[in-house]
């Protein structure tokens, strides 16, 4: 025991005259991407039902009847029944690499694994069934973490490998190796209730009979008419970086890094491009609610902006969208409207009410921090909000948002 005390005393001592030594103007922090990586056998067997299990990254919500699906980026979806908002439990854990998100109607869950569409019957909770996989159908579906400044493609990358995710990691780096490096890059790259309702983040949406999922350049859609067995239809183009999908009776409003596309989805298997709205380059979900779009824009990350804020849309004209105010915000993410109330997900500065009554003004009503917010779903009785490992659920009253129940979910 002595002799280990000494070793340690050693490296300490030796990381503090490294530190000493190092020259700070040549050294920063960066955020490291990680690739998370399986065998192909793995992959294709990499759908269970197991008991619940600690989440290890929050992921996006999605909330159907008496259950929130809370996912695990890459890993899977955290099953929570919330008969008892005020005693939210997790009842289950769905394995499924590489999922991002989920969406369900009557009883029926539809979930990416990377490229794949997975159908699971959810209709006893307590013994979900894997009823059908179709294969290779979300053809661009691989997700890049934007925030990420630094990508180790090679570290556990070998041949024949599936990439289902990323971890990222801080890590000091000397700032002129790593401005090479990333010029080096630079180069080389030149029925309603039985539906349930997930949050601005989301890039999976059903409509009717028809599941429309997003990826980075196209909409994807399904044909759900036999709910277990999924057609799959002709994609349509939609453009580049597109990130989040809405939809407001027969229109799809798409959130893209670099605008807000709108499509027209009177022939739900033919979405028709109506217009887009521009704003520079910047992490985009949109929502919408009657003649107004709502739009976060992220900045000071892989997105490419440098500005945050929340860009209000007119789209009485769904021709000819224009912006009518925006407003500045630190680290916005997901946002969600009811009626009169506008939530918006500030990243670590908590979340933000707003008084919509007179759009374009905004009224700031209430500000809770000291929380890590993401996305949030207002329900009708209820808001349920994503965190930093923590679901959220408040109780709307006349004048504030009561806390009914905060739920670790590790």
């Amino acid at each position: 025991m002595k002799t280990l005390n000494v070793l340690l005393a050693f490296v300490a001592v030796a990381s503090l005259l490294s530190c000493e030594n190092e020259d700070p103007g040549k050294y920063a922090d960066y955020l490291v991407a990680y690739p998370l990586t399986m065998t192909a056998e793995e992959f294709k067997n990499g759908v269970d039902i197991t008991v619940p299990r600690p989440i290890d990254e929050s992921g996006k919500i999605y909330a159907y009847r008496d259950y929130i699906f809370v996912n695990d980026k890459y890993k899977g979806i955290h099953v929570i029944d919330n008969s008892d908002p005020n005693n939210p439990e997790k009842v289950a854990f769905i394995k499924i690499a590489g999922n991002i998100d989920i969406s369900v109607k009557n009883d029926y869950l539809y979930a990416d694994s990377l490229t794949d569409l997975i159908v699971l019957d959810i209709s006893d909770i307590n013994n979900i069934q894997i009823v059908n996989r179709l294969e290779n159908v979300l053809r661009d579906n691989v997700i890049w973490p934007v925030e990420a400044e630094i990508f180790e493609y090679g570290e556990g990358y070998t041949e024949g490998s599936v990439l289902i995710g990323w971890e990222l990691r801080t890590e000091r780096r000397l700032i002129e190796e790593v401005q090479t490096r990333f010029e080096n890059e630079l180069m080389m790259d030149a029925a309603a209730n039985s539906v349930g309702q997930g949050g601005s983040l989301a890039r999976f949406k059903i409509v009717g009979e028809f599941l429309y999922a997003v990826d980075n350049h196209s909409i994807n859609i399904f044909d759900i008419t036999d709910l277990g067995n999924p057609l799959d239809l002709e994609d349509v183009y939609a453009g580049f970086d597109i990130e989040t999908i809405f939809n407001q009776d027969n229109h799809l409003f798409l959130g893209s890094r670099s605008g807000m596309y709108i499509y027209d989805i009177s022939s739900p298997a033919q979405p028709g491009f109506v217009s887009e709205f521009q704003h520079g380059t910047a992490c985009d979900p949109v929502v919408v609610d009657g003649e107004f779009a709502y739009v976060t824009l992220r900045g000071g990350n892989g997105c490419g902006a440098t500005e945050s804020g929340l860009f209000i849309i007119d789209i009485a004209d769904l021709s000819n969208p224009a912006l009518l105010k925006s407003y500045p915000m630190d680290e916005p993410y997901g946002l969600g409207v009811k009626d009169d109330k506008l939530f918006v997900c500030d990243g670590s500065f908590g979340l933000k009410v707003y008084d919509k009554t007179n759009v374009p003004e905004l009224i700031a009503l209430e500000h809770f921090e000291g929380m890590t917010t993401f996305d949030v779903i207002p329900m009708a009785d209820q808001l349920i909000m994503i965190g930093d490992g923590i679901l959220y659920q408040y109780a709307y009253t006349e004048t504030s948002l009561e806390l009914i129940s905060s739920m670790s979910l590790d």
